[in-house]
C-alpha cells in the first residue's frame, strides 16, 4: 500500500468509518501482549466489585485502534507524526456480545508547506463517545 497523496487530502475530506469489535478474546491478547494484566479487564467479578459495570477494554488498545484507522487512511502507520487523546468513557465488553467501537473522522487541517495533515477522529460505543479530542497529525508528500 503507498501513502496517500499529499495534492489529494482537503479540509473535509471524511476517513471511512471503522467498526472493531472487541471481544473477551481480545482483551486477554491485548493483556499478554501490552503485560497490563489488570483484572479489570477480563475478570467480571473484580470489575464489578470495583463499581464497573463489567469488564473493560483497555483504553490504550481502543486509542491504538484509532491510530490504525488513521494510518490506515494515511497507506502507512509510519505517515502519523503525532497522535492523542482523553479517554472519556470506558469500552464496557459484556461476556457474550462483545462490543463495538466506531471510529471516524475528517480532515481539519491541510499545510501543503511542512506536509502536516490534521484528522480529528471520533470513537463511539453505543451512544457512548469514548475517545475525546482525539487528534492525529500525518506527514504526507
Amino acid at each position: 500500500m503507498s501513502a496517500r497523496a499529499l495534492a489529494s487530502v482537503t479540509v473535509g475530506d471524511q476517513l471511512p468509518t471503522r467498526t472493531v469489535h472487541i471481544d473477551r478474546a481480545t482483551l486477554v491478547r491485548y493483556a499478554g501482549a501490552s503485560l497490563d494484566r489488570n483484572p479489570i479487564h477480563w475478570d467480571e467479578r473484580f470489575a464489578r466489585s470495583v463499581g464497573l459495570p463489567d469488564v473493560i477494554a483497555h483504553g490504550m488498545f481502543t486509542m491504538g485502534a484509532g491510530g490504525t484507522v488513521v494510518g490506515d487512511w494515511a497507506g502507512d502507520a509510519g505517515r502519523v507524526v503525532q497522535y492523542g487523546t482523553r479517554f472519556t468513557k470506558p469500552v464496557v465488553v459484556p461476556h457474550d456480545t462483545g462490543a463495538d467501537v466506531v471510529f471516524s473522522g475528517a480532515v481539519t487541517k491541510v499545510d501543503a508547506e511542512t506536509g502536516l495533515v490534521t484528522v480529528e477522529l471520533r470513537a463511539t460505543c453505543g451512544e457512548d463517545k469514548v475517545l475525546g479530542r482525539a487528534v492525529a497529525v500525518v506527514h504526507l508528500d
